[in-house]
């Protein structure tokens, strides 16, 4: 896969496009469709301004995969909306957005934007192997800073990282990571991990804050380093410190399997180049004009044309 790889963390997008988009954007028959235009518009601006030469849709297929909640209980507990025992659990959704998830799909299906989900693993898991199959340079749109850990400046492999819509985005490379957060691409997911993460239910290990995480991985490199240290009575580790991470062994042992992302998804076998035309331009109309997406549409299709 060569040429500059985009991969969009499309729920994330999606879920900015609702909340920043008023829902008095609807279709003809009074349906909202704030997140469906919403997204559309990024995609078109995102294409506008990058000029991608291969563009993924990256969904989740599942978005709390039982592999992960069977290392961490707690992972994402506080988001289920309702429980299945024959599959996974119902994320909490807004009402107005859940009917919008299959008109987005069946959208850049018309158009012609590859879209891929694999079944028992989040977006995160598919953007990192797509990230690790990549020959050439690859721009990650996400709203979720998980994905920092995938930043690699030899590779070419940088974070988009919405602050206002996608108009203003923090190109977020080595530098602007040692700058925050005091480690690179390679060191985030355990400085992630030490910290914890209440949206995604992680506790961390208490008492470890960011900063004190960030010292500990540049006095002792990876978390690898860290539960060394922890063992090691010569280690320049206060007690309090040393008490903390020990106790948080179970915790320090499965963590790393959750927050890294997968490199190894099963990925369909898909065309990923930009479209320049709609793949089924009959069906894109008739979803244009049952949903009303107009301009928004329209401006993206001007855009692929080019």
């Amino acid at each position: 896969m060569t040429g500059r790889l985009m991969l969009l963390d499309t729920a994330s997008l999606y879920f900015r496009a609702y909340f920043g988009v008023p829902d008095s954007v609807r279709a003809p028959d009074g349906t909202p469709v704030n997140a469906v235009r919403g997204l559309l518009d990024f995609i078109d601006r995102l294409v506008k301004d990058h000029r991608p030469d291969r563009l993924v849709a990256c969904m989740d297929a599942d978005w709390r995969p039982q592999w992960r909640v069977d290392l961490i209980p707690s992972y994402k507990a506080h988001r289920v909306a309702e429980e299945h025992e024959a599959g996974p659990d119902a994320e909490e959704v807004p009402d107005t957005l859940a009917p919008q998830v299959p008109v987005i799909e069946e959208v850049l299906d018309a158009v012609g934007i590859a879209r891929v989900g694999v079944e028992g693993y989040e977006a995160d898991d598919v953007i990192g192997t797509f990230t690790a199959r990549a020959d050439g340079p690859v721009d990650i749109v996400t709203g979720d800073r998980d994905l920092y850990q995938l930043v690699d400046d030899e590779r070419g492999i940088r974070v988009l990282y919405p602050l206002k819509g996608v108009g203003t985005l923090q190109l977020t490379d080595e530098a602007v990571l040692r700058e925050k957060y005091g480690t690179g691409g390679r060191g985030y997911a355990d400085l992630a991990l030490l910290r914890g993460d209440p949206s995604d239910g992680l506790p961390g290990v208490p008492g470890i804050g960011e900063k004190t995480a960030a010292k500990l991985l540049a006095e002792f490199g990876d978390l690898a380093g860290i539960v060394a240290a922890a063992e090691d009575p010569e280690a320049k580790l206060t007690p309090t410190q040393r008490k903390r991470l020990t106790e948080a062994g179970p915790y320090l042992a499965v963590a790393p399997k959750v927050v890294r992302v997968a490199d190894d998804v099963p990925l369909p076998d898909v065309d990923t180049a930009l479209p320049h035309a709609p793949r089924d331009p009959a069906g894109l109309d008739a979803l244009a004009a049952r949903w009303g997406l107009g301009g928004s549409l329209q401006r993206l299709l001007t855009t692929l044309e080019r």
